[in-house]
């Protein structure tokens, strides 16, 4: 990618070591590494740096003349600072990317003025929640929540590292066909057009 010179601004400090601000950071991961990763560091580095996403996506149409500049945008523009781990990131991008309607992050279900759950993902006109279950979630308590959850009319679709990393296609079928079965069931068939198939998508009963 060459050599890029550092603009005051673009250097920090932190525990007295000189290092590159979040957004300068974000900005040469996204020249550099793979989309997913891109995005992966983007929502990380936004959600901790706390720097808007909008300033990175500035930054792109300023430099666009810039080599790497058209994968900075590519990657800011699927960004959500409200990912609260990496698993979360790549889950969401498996779904985007297959068609889906962008899922809502951190999704918070609130009854009678109460918070009874959190989503990682969520369509909330479906009532469909997606959780991705890491090595430290807790079966018990996670099978408790999915039946206080269901009595409020939600459907819980649990993955591991498996489903996202090694069978996204299959993966993305099975949200997909949930998802429509959802919406046709609380009567809310319209919004089957946001559903676009994949060409690897296997047929839907």
């Amino acid at each position: 990618m060459g050599r890029w010179r550092l603009l005051p601004e673009e250097i920090t400090l932190v525990d007295g070591c000189r290092v590159t601000t979040p957004l300068r950071t974000a900005w040469d991961i996204a020249r550099r590494e793979r989309r997913t990763d891109a995005v992966v560091a983007h929502d990380a580095l936004a959600r901790v740096g706390g720097f808007p996403l909008e300033a990175l996506a500035d930054m792109a149409s300023r430099l666009r003349r810039t080599r790497g500049s058209a994968l900075v945008r590519a990657a800011s523009s699927r960004a959500d600072a409200r990912a609260e781990s990496p698993m979360e990131t790549r889950m969401r991008l498996l779904l985007v990317d297959a068609g889906l309607p962008p899922p809502v992050p951190q999704y918070e279900l609130v009854v009678d003025g109460r918070v009874v759950a959190r989503f990682d993902l969520a369509y909330p006109d479906a009532r469909l929640a997606i959780e991705y279950d890491g090595a430290g979630h807790d079966d018990r308590l996670d099978r408790r929540r999915d039946i206080r959850t269901g009595a409020l009319g939600w459907q819980t679709v649990r993955l591991v590292s498996a489903d996202i990393l090694q069978t996204s296609e299959e993966t993305a079928a099975l949200v997909r066909a949930v998802l429509r079965r959802r919406l046709l069931l609380l009567g809310r068939p319209g919004r089957r057009t946001h559903l676009r198939r994949s060409r690897s998508d296997g047929p839907v009963g």
